[in-house]
């Protein structure tokens, strides 16, 4: 096959792999009001619904990661994303919220193939010529599966419940997958990967094992890679708990719209693909510290933004904080892919995933209740505050004489090119 023939199909089943994972991930997100008054919940006890998920996911990543190295990346990616739709199938049967929880946690492990060995897959499939498109698809497929998801789930949890909401969700992802099976190239190892035998053998296994912890070892000891894993935590962290609460913002008083209408607020989603897709003229022309502490600072001034109880500036400030976290994630990312060094792709890839969900997990669930006890504001002022210490991790711990080019993400949006 053509190496173009190659990049299209490894394109295609990436950003249909990312769509399905993404979707499902975040579905409940927009019925949280929905499952807050079926179980008698706060929003800090409804938004459990998705940090479990995202919660397991983060725990999972590393050792899956690792996992990728002895079995190979294509075998996890697909277990990820047909175990991730069974799941969301079997979520709606779930009797109590408990029994929800459980389920949403071993979905969380289960979407944790993808985006912690998509990264790496690219790169040793593709090349560094391919890591623009690779990084580029991954984002945007996470960037309209996380829209669509929520859209469908928000406009079909009014006349079919939460459960029929989810089921939609379920049928989207299915369909996703199959794309990802029949796209997804076969033929690759993982970079440790050997015979069936081979792996029988302790000597061999011993040797696999202290590889893999080097290669742990080495992506935690550049400071530049530590930075992008702080900002993963801290940018994630404020995103998901802001729109862990809007649903309640926007149902609640004095906005008072239907579960339908509410849900329009993730159109600003569209902005992520449009941002991420950008972000590496933004690099060429600002450097990555340049660009990545002034996303994040927009970040914080789209939160303000929704401060007023105003639809319009609500909307507003939605679309800007969107777009400028995706920048911001697409930045860190990529600067994550091309820092990582050769024999710790998949542990960095893993270790940005890890603390990536951690935020959305931790900083969602924070979010949430802050928000059931003190109110918006208060909600605004925290996620600023994690905001700003990413800034400042950004602007203190890389020198300026740190190298601007990006390939990573210069031809992005050529690739139609969320993670996340």
């Amino acid at each position: 096959m053509p190496a173009t023939g190659t990049t299209r199909r490894v394109t295609i089943a990436v950003a249909a792999a990312g769509i399905s994972s993404f979707a499902l991930l975040y579905a409940p997100q927009p019925v949280l009001p929905q499952l807050a008054e079926q179980y008698h919940l706060d929003p800090g006890g409804a938004s459990l619904a998705v940090s479990v998920a995202t919660g397991a996911l983060a725990i999972a990543v590393l050792p899956i990661a690792a996992l990728s190295e002895v079995v190979g990346r294509r075998p996890v990616i697909i277990t990820s994303v047909v175990a991730s739709v069974v799941f969301g199938f079997l979520l709606p049967l779930a009797p109590s919220y408990p029994a929800l929880l459980v389920l949403r946690a071993l979905q969380g492990v289960a979407i944790a193939g993808f985006p912690g060995v998509a990264a790496a897959y690219l790169a040793e499939r593709l090349g560094k010529a391919g890591l623009a498109a690779a990084v580029g698809a991954m984002i945007a497929g996470n960037t309209v599966g996380g829209m669509v998801g929520r859209l469908a789930a928000g406009f079909t949890a009014g006349p079919f419940g939460y459960h029929g909401a989810l089921i939609v969700v379920a049928v989207i992802g299915l369909v996703c997958t199959v794309v990802t099976v029949l796209a997804l190239p076969r033929g690759e190892q993982g970079t440790f990967a050997l015979t069936f035998a081979d792996r029988r053998r302790s000597a061999v296994l011993r040797e696999q094992g202290r590889a893999v912890l080097a290669g742990l070892g080495a992506a935690v000891r550049k400071p530049v890679l530590l930075v992008q894993y702080a900002v993963a935590l801290l940018a994630m962290g404020s995103f998901v708990a802001l729109y862990n609460a809007a649903g309640f913002r926007m149902t609640g008083e004095p906005l008072d719209l239907s579960p339908a209408i509410a849900s329009l607020v993730f159109l600003a989603y569209a902005m992520g693909s449009v941002s991420s897709a950008t972000a590496g003229k933004l690099v060429g022309r600002f450097g990555r510290r340049g660009s990545l502490a002034g996303a994040l600072l927009l970040t914080i001034a789209g939160a303000a933004l929704t401060l007023p109880d105003s639809l319009p500036l609500v909307i507003a400030g939605f679309v800007v904080l969107t777009g400028a976290f995706f920048a911001a994630h697409a930045v860190a990312n990529g600067w994550a892919a091309a820092e990582a060094p050769e024999n710790a792709r998949g542990q960095v890839g893993g270790l940005y995933t890890l603390s990536y969900y951690l935020g959305s997990s931790v900083g969602g669930a924070a979010g949430a209740s802050v928000y059931g006890h003190a109110g918006w504001t208060w909600l605004i002022a925290l996620t600023a505050c994690w905001l700003a210490l990413a800034v400042a991790a950004v602007v203190v711990m890389v020198p300026r004489s740190v190298k601007v080019s990006f390939p990573t993400l210069k031809v992005g949006k050529e690739a139609f090119t969320e993670r996340a």
